[in-house]
Formats: structure tokens, C-alpha cells, sequence
């Protein structure tokens, strides 16, 4: 019996609490919860949608960070002499989230229209990719273009390799390889074993060998 008292008090105990909870939110201003709420929900989109305003205001910028063999060629020739690639990067301040910069190109900016040149490359176990090339000579029309061969081109290369599940179709793709040959450079997208329209040959999924 005093057991069956005991939790009734202490229900009716909890009921006295929520009720009092609830009669001080009501007494806070309807002003101060709105920017409560408000505040609330911009720190958890802040970092959910990895927003780095602040980090790139307060450290200008982030630092770029590169994962490479120190002692193969491609560093000592390309890598330590290209600058760019040891200093750091700011985004643009209204759109700091990769997400956003995502969705803007996907579905905002249209795609710029162009045809690639694709060849097909087979690697020593039997996979098949593709390989996407824009040339600058395809979007800025040269005098001598006639004459030019590819094995007597010297214009310098861009290797676009797309995210997991993109491909060189990608409108984010796209975008940067139009810029990018604008600029004067040819550019190639390596696109993963399975993608944009290649079929699979081999059970190895995104893993070149070649």
C-alpha cells in the first residue's frame, strides 16, 4: 500500500514539474524564443551543411591538403613547384558549403554544352574505362588548329577524376572542364570503371590498373 501511494506521488510529482516547466517557457517572451529557436537552427545547418565562413575569415582560408609520395617525379617536377598548391583556399563567402556550391551547379547554373572526345583504355585485368578529352582548341578556335596534332600539342593537361558516383556528364563536371579549357588548357576526365556508359568487364570497382 505504501508502495502504490509512494509512485502515485511521485507521478503526480512529475505532473507538477512538466506543468511548471511549461507555465515559465510561456512567461518567456515570444521574441526571445524565436531567436533562441533561430539560433539553434543556424548552428546545426552551419554544421551539418559544413559551412567554413568563419574558419576562412578568422585563418584566411584553409590550408590545401595534398596526399602524395614526396619522392616520385610527378612531386619534384609538378607538385613543389606549383604554388598555388601550398597556400590556402577561401571560398566564395555566401556560398562556404559544399553542398550549396553542389546544388547551385545542379540545379541553378545550366551546363555548358560540348562534346568530349572519348577513348577507351583496358588495364592488365581486364577493366574498361573511359577516358573524356576537351581540348582548348574545341572551345577557342585557333589560326593553325589544322595543323596542330595531338602528339605535337604542348598545352598543358587538366585530369579531372569525378566523385564517387559522378561522371564526366556531371553538371559540376561539366562546368569545371569548360572553364578550365577556356583558360587555355586541355582537360581530361578519368571516369570510374562502370561509369558514363562504360559497362563493367571485371568484378573491380573504381581501381585502376593499368
Amino acid at each position: 500500500m505504501d508502495c502504490l501511494e509512494s509512485t502515485n506521488l511521485s507521478s503526480t510529482g512529475s505532473v507538477l514539474y512538466y506543468k511548471l516547466l511549461i507555465k515559465v517557457a510561456t512567461m518567456i517572451p515570444i521574441t526571445h524564443l524565436i531567436i533562441g529557436c533561430a539560433c539553434i537552427l543556424t548552428t546545426t545547418l552551419y554544421y551539418v551543411l559544413e559551412f567554413h565562413l568563419f574558419q576562412d575569415f578568422f585563418h584566411g582560408g584553409s590550408a590545401v591538403t595534398l596526399t602524395y609520395n614526396p619522392e616520385s617525379p610527378v612531386y619534384r617536377n609538378v607538385v613543389s613547384k606549383c604554388s598555388i598548391l601550398h597556400g590556402r583556399y577561401c571560398a566564395t563567402p555566401w556560398l562556404s558549403s559544399p553542398h550549396l556550391q553542389t546544388m547551385l551547379l545542379e540545379f541553378v547554373a545550366k551546363p555548358p554544352k560540348f562534346s568530349y572526345k572519348r577513348e577507351i583504355f583496358l588495364s592488365s585485368d581486364g577493366g574498361t574505362f573511359a577516358l573524356d578529352w576537351l581540348m582548348s582548341s574545341d572551345v577557342i578556335p585557333s589560326e593553325n588548329e589544322n595543323d596542330l596534332t595531338w602528339e605535337k600539342d604542348t598545352t598543358p593537361i587538366v585530369v579531372i577524376i569525378p566523385g564517387l558516383t559522378s561522371d564526366s556528364d556531371a553538371s559540376y563536371i561539366r562546368h569545371l572542364v569548360h572553364s578550365t579549357a577556356m583558360r587555355r588548357w586541355n582537360v581530361v576526365v578519368c571516369n570510374h570503371r562502370g561509369m558514363a556508359g562504360v559497362p563493367f568487364t571485371v568484378s573491380a570497382f573504381y581501381l585502376l590498373k593499368l
